[in-house]
């Protein structure tokens, strides 16, 4: 990344890890990220390149040493601007368990876009044991609720062997 598209509007996590908004140029590298969690739903690289030019507002990105080690995907569900959903959580394995996913969740709701948002929303599949403690710990974190109700049965979806997603509302806060 030249010095000229680097970002200059970042948060500081933890040892050099910064936090900021995407930019169109992260798009590979956050395919390559989510592919490399081998728990999520890898989309096309085109997709990663739409979420980081159009979505840039609600979507994070944290980068340690020039790598993309974190990304959060969001947007506000359409005619719902007091909801934020979240669709993707992905930390490197190098930085799981040090609160990252966190972090990016906390930049994502400190942003003005979300300057009216009182619920947070995503899904979860029931395997998924380390999405569900984050989000849980959010809940906890913002001494709101946590709602978990059914969303998409394992049937809706084309691929045989997909879970259900439950849906995880987070709120009011």
């Amino acid at each position: 990344m030249s010095k000229e598209s680097r970002p200059t509007n970042c948060d500081n996590f933890h040892n050099d890890v910064k936090i900021r908004k995407p930019i169109v140029e992260d798009g590979a590298k956050i395919w390559n990220l989510v592919k490399d969690t081998r728990v999520l739903d890898l989309n096309s690289a085109y997709n990663y390149l739409m979420l980081c030019k159009y979505f840039a507002e609600t979507c994070v990105v944290a980068e340690y040493n020039e790598e993309i080690v974190g990304f959060l995907s969001a947007f506000h569900p359409q005619n719902s601007p007091e909801k934020i959903f979240i669709w993707q959580v992905a930390v490197d394995e190098s930085q799981r368990g040090q609160g990252l996913g966190t972090a990016l969740l906390k930049s994502l709701l400190k942003r003005k876009t979300c300057s009216g948002v009182n619920y947070l929303e995503t899904t979860i599949t029931p395997s998924n044991t380390p999405s569900q403690s984050l989000f849980r710990g959010l809940a906890k974190m913002l001494d709101t609720h946590c709602e978990v109700l059914d969303c998409f049965s394992e049937t809706m979806f084309p691929e045989k062997k997909h879970e259900d997603e439950l849906l995880y509302r987070i709120g009011p806060f």
